[in-house]
């Protein structure tokens, strides 16, 4: 006898977003957020009916600006669980958000952090900031629980509200949605990374970017720096100016030193490197001419 699927069935997985803490906050390390993702995660995958897939609200399989993913993901999601151990200020801004929004979410905190003024009126799910074994079961028995009954009450009523119903009816924000053209689509993406790889760039040590400076250009340029000074001063040799911190200065007040060296030792090893190369080349050029006095 074929069995009836029930109307209510969900045929693909809900998501969830994850909002919560990433790095060392409030006396805890990156690892222990790590676990606490994880001990969340499972809690929520434990979960058979409706299966729920849980991200990051940060995390998307495809390219774009970090900000604009998580204000998506924040709107999109089926339902939102929150951390709110630390009050990270980024998480209770996108706490906030999703609370505008008015959308399913279920807030969780730590024993050690204390209610927030604004959310304090919405239930926490707790867990022990110790992480200690079998309070942590309980917990994740209690969040999966609280999940289910808020996705279920969502679905159940078209009223429901996690938060605004506490203060009266409002209109709740939403994010315009449209369907645009493939190659538009593509321009945007590509104009996204172009944004991402810029803030990239900014964000590398200038260091890093000098060390990858072409170093070809870097001794041409001082060289003819030092080919203008000899110039400049015809009875002054190349082999004169090494360790002449008047000459050092000198150099370094033409060329910005710093846009080019990580200390001014490197830079004054470099200067010396070329001013040798430069000794040897009139060495062999008086010894050519030495040889050859018709040579060119």
């Amino acid at each position: 006898m074929k069995t009836e699927k029930p109307t209510n069935a969900i045929d693909k997985p809900l998501t969830c977003g994850l909002v919560m803490p990433i790095s060392s906050l409030d006396g805890c390390s990156s690892e222990h957020w790590s676990e606490v993702k994880n001990i969340i995660t499972e809690a929520i995958k434990g979960i058979s009916e409706p299966p729920i897939n849980v991200n990051l609200v940060s995390d998307a399989d495809d390219v774009g600006v970090i900000q604009k993913r998580i204000v998506q993901n924040i709107y999109s999601s089926d339902i939102i669980v929150c951390d709110v151990s630390g009050k990270n200020p980024n998480v209770m801004f996108e706490l906030g958000m999703r609370l505008a929004f008015d959308k399913p979410t279920v807030i969780v905190k730590d024993d050690k952090t204390d209610y927030s003024f604004d959310t304090g009126i919405i239930e926490h799910v707790p867990y022990p900031r110790d992480l200690r074994f079998s309070r942590i079961v309980t917990f994740k028995t209690n969040l999966a629980a609280k999940v289910l009954a808020t996705i279920k009450a969502a679905a159940s009523d078209p009223e429901h509200s996690t938060f605004l119903k506490n203060f009266g009816k409002f209109q709740v924000a939403n994010l315009t949605e449209s369907v645009i053209p493939a190659d538009k689509l593509v321009l945007e993406m590509l104009s996204e990374l172009q944004t991402e790889v810029s803030l990239l760039r900014r964000s590398i040590p200038r260091a890093d970017i000098r060390r990858e400076r072409n170093k070809h250009e870097t001794y041409g340029l001082i060289r003819q720096e030092i080919e203008k000074f000899l110039f400049q001063h015809p009875d002054t040799k190349p082999e004169d100016l090494m360790g002449q911190r008047d000459f050092y200065s000198f150099m370094d007040n033409r060329l910005d030193a710093p846009q080019y060296f990580d200390s001014l030792g490197e830079f004054r090893e470099t200067l010396d490197r070329i001013l040798i190369e430069m000794r040897m080349r009139t060495e062999v050029s008086e010894r050519t001419q030495i040889i050859n006095p018709h040579s060119v």
